[in-house]
């Protein structure tokens, strides 16, 4: 019985566990929503609105000179959340026909320290941006005057091709995109795949049917056609 236990362990061990909610965070600061499965987004929801608190707060405390509270604060968030370099989107492309010894460069400093803002940095382009200072300076301003529910969990009718998983998206709130401007999605491979199936499976179904109904009237007509041999004897 799950007494006192308040978190799902979702068949996971603790540093497993961390590892992963400590990378979905990342990917919800990065891309502005997630997409998983719906036990996974319904622990990351208090996850990271713990972590967006303790930016704000961070942020609030550094408005008021109080520098020790704010370094707390940003020390926890690290605590928590790690690090981890954002490759702008308008760079994406030349990030990917890089070398790894220029993708190196791009993501950390000679001395080993990141790099944090993301600007361009003496030959470099382009660098990489702190995760941290994303959710200080471009997310947590956004919701400075919200008290909590900086997220929001949707629930998806499609499930997960595989184990028929539920799916649910976690997205922050005021990122979504409006009704009127949604576009279908395009299928996976694998979806593809198994859609063919089905279809396949479906026609050969169709086929068999028709072929039977078929056998059977034939074997009904033949049936008609033939005298019955019973009823000539008793004539005779």
């Amino acid at each position: 019985m799950r007494h006192r236990i308040t978190h799902r362990k979702l068949n996971r061990t603790s540093e497993h566990r961390r590892a992963l909610l400590r990378n979905m965070a990342q990917s919800l600061i990065e891309h502005g929503q997630v997409k998983t499965t719906l036990p996974k987004a319904q622990t990351l929801k208090p996850y990271f609105e713990k972590l967006l608190t303790l930016a704000i707060r961070s942020r609030q405390l550094g408005s008021k000179n109080d520098q020790a509270g704010a370094l707390r604060a940003r020390r926890r968030i690290h605590q928590l959340l790690g690090d981890r370099g954002l490759i702008p989107k308008d760079h994406l492309a030349d990030y990917e026909g890089m070398s790894d010894a220029r993708r190196a460069k791009s993501l950390r400093m000679a001395s080993g320290r990141r790099y944090r803002t993301g600007e361009p940095k003496g030959r470099l382009a382009f660098t990489a941006e702190s995760v941290i200072h994303r959710l200080l300076e471009g997310v947590a301003p956004k919701f400075a005057n919200r008290t909590g529910g900086y997220t929001r969990l949707i629930r998806l009718g499609s499930r997960r091709v595989g184990d028929d998983a539920p799916l649910a998206i976690l997205q922050l709130v005021g990122d979504e995109v409006a009704p009127g401007s949604l576009t279908k999605p395009g299928k996976s491979a694998r979806k593809r795949r198994t859609d063919a199936r089905y279809a396949m499976a479906i026609n050969l179904s169709k086929g068999w049917t028709k072929k039977s109904a078929a056998r059977v009237s034939s074997e009904d007509a033949q049936s008609d056609s033939t005298p019955d041999a019973s009823g000539d004897s008793a004539e005779s």
